[in-house]
């Protein structure tokens, strides 16, 4: 509980809250115990939708509802939450079963951000949902000035649909062409493809990854947009 206070900055008065918050469905199974942090994931996950949409609110004043939900949906997807619990040190701290561990569970984005929402979860039960505005704000800020600024990079897939889209019925097919390294630490290469004809490939730690980045390469290729790096 010393390590999560240092790395929000927020004071702890409930400890059971946060040990349920760091506590991984798989050890509650092993130790047969009756909780685990998907509830508290499930009222994170609202806090932290709360929290962003207030600064995409004050932020960007012109903005019409569409674009603040369109960053707002890559801000607290399991790909960012995953990169900050990562940066923060968060993950380490999850509970898990041993065998999951083996696994390589922890280095899952889906794992590390259900950790992430649900301590944000128990910050809310006790008490601190000022302290946690502050500590959003901070964190979150300069993910959502670079998403509003290089949107594309983040959200090529839907960009390159819409483009195909205009053009005929078809839709781009992502193909998933090759995996390396160990079951935890995999780099997957993607391809898309567009009328039979390919358009692109790119690399990622995910399939999400790897489609995206294709996607980019592909919305370049067209001339539909530069993504950034």
């Amino acid at each position: 509980m010393e390590n999560v206070s240092e790395i929000f900055g927020i004071e702890i008065k409930n400890a059971e809250l946060f040990k349920q918050a760091l506590t991984h469905p798989s050890y509650t199974k092993e130790r047969n115990l009756d909780y685990s942090y998907e509830r508290l994931e499930f009222l994170g996950d609202a806090v932290l939708k709360l929290a962003v949409s207030d600064i995409l609110y004050n932020k960007y004043p012109n903005y019409a509802e569409g674009n603040m939900s369109k960053i707002r949906s890559i801000v607290v997807s399991d790909a960012t939450l995953f990169e900050i619990a990562q940066n923060l040190g968060l993950s380490d701290l999850i509970i898990m079963a041993r065998h999951e561990e083996k696994n390589g569970c922890r280095k899952l984005e889906s794992v590390s951000a259900c950790a992430f929402e649900a301590v944000l979860g128990a910050y809310y039960l006790d008490g601190k949902f000022n302290e946690l505005k502050e500590f959003i704000n901070r964190i979150f800020e300069p993910y959502i000035e670079d998403i509003d600024k290089n949107f594309g990079k983040f959200n090529a897939k839907a960009i390159l649909q819409e483009y195909t889209q205009s053009k005929s019925k078809t839709v781009p097919e992502y193909r998933i062409v090759k995996e390396t390294g160990p079951a935890h630490d995999k780099i997957f290469e993607a391809e898309v493809w567009y009328n039979n004809e390919f358009l692109a490939c790119g690399t990622g730690k995910s399939k999400k990854e790897a489609e995206q980045k294709c996607a980019c390469e592909a919305c370049k290729k067209l001339g539909i947009m530069l993504c950034q790096e």
